[in-house]
């Protein structure tokens, strides 16, 4: 089993996107890539755009060869969008790909509107249906029912889960579970996964208080004994309290919870966590994200400042 993580929050973006290979298949799953597009007052620096572009062109690359493509919901930062806005996959860029692999994906049952809205403008651009995949299998795959975005108390519904066996490992991509509910991480246990890449808790977040992350703490050591690796990521590299708390916890598990970058070998890039920083360190120019939306700007003067540590 081949397993690349693509784009998440240790690696500068946000979103969950990998790509699995395993004899003649290779899955993609979460071709989504998002900026969050408003932090703190500030518009995402360009250093941050740079990650976004390298991303989209990394996974529009592995796409042209996928034989399958899973989408786990249909949030900005975990699909491509036929509106997107200028830091995000939009689906133009990727649409002849995604003519011919097989479409496994999120159905419409616990989702928002807006996510229902989503999924039929991209069927419908790509004029094929795509395969409603909760519950079912096919070969090495598996598909998870529905289980809670989160907590699953909120308007942000449900997700799906994706297992792949390939002889003795087993991975699982847990998206944005987030580690704040015992339904998915049950449903997990029974796979008997030896991989799991999932979303940690959004430790950034003042609604998650002590006692939400004492038990996301207790279900992440629950898992992290049954596997031989876990990978959080996601909302919880979002700040540097998140690296804090994952770097707190892999001590904990003779470091068996790492984030996606020290998975991949890569230097730890949390852009997000870091964008008043870079705005302080390197001026961007008035109105030059709306130059760049209308293709009047790029990114070249950042992208060898995106290479060095803050």
């Amino acid at each position: 089993m081949r397993i690349e993580i693509i784009g998440t929050e240790s690696l500068g973006v946000r979103g969950l996107c990998c790509v699995v290979g395993i004899n003649d298949r290779k899955i993609v799953i979460d071709p989504g890539v998002a900026l969050g597009f408003r932090r703190h007052g500030l518009l995402p620096h360009p250093v941050q755009v740079v990650a976004s572009e390298r991303t989209r062109g990394a996974i529009e690359k592995t796409l042209r060869t996928a034989t399958d493509v899973v989408i786990s919901h249909y949030h900005g930062d975990h699909c491509p969008l036929v509106d997107a806005n200028p830091y995000q996959m939009s689906l133009e860029q990727i649409a002849d790909s995604l003519k011919h692999p097989r479409l496994w994906s999120k159905g419409m049952q616990g989702i928002s509107l807006n996510q229902v809205h989503r999924a039929t403008a991209l069927a419908r651009r790509l004029d094929r249906d795509f395969l409603v995949a909760e519950g079912l299998s096919d070969g090495p795959l598996s598909f998870s029912s529905p289980v809670p975005h989160g907590e699953g108390t909120g308007r942000e519904g449900n997700v799906m889960m994706t297992r792949i066996e390939d002889g003795s490992d087993v991975f699982v991509h847990a998206s944005d579970i987030q580690m704040l509910n015992d339904e998915a991480i049950e449903k997990i246990l029974t796979w008997q996964p030896t991989i799991v890449l999932a979303s940690g808790p959004p430790i950034y977040l003042p609604a998650l208080t002590r006692e939400k992350q004492e038990k996301a703490l207790h279900r992440t050591l629950q898992l992290a004994k049954h596997v031989d690796l876990l990978i959080l990521d996601h909302h919880l590299m979002r700040s540097r309290e998140g690296e804090r708390w994952l770097d707190y916890v892999s001590s904990l598990t003779g470091h068996k919870v790492i984030c996606a970058a020290d998975f991949m070998g890569h230097r730890r890039n949390l852009l997000e966590a870091d964008r008043v920083l870079w705005y302080r360190k390197f001026r961007v120019p008035k109105g030059w994200h709306e130059a760049y939306a209308r293709g009047e700007a790029d990114t070249k003067p950042y992208r060898n400042i995106s290479k060095i540590s803050l």
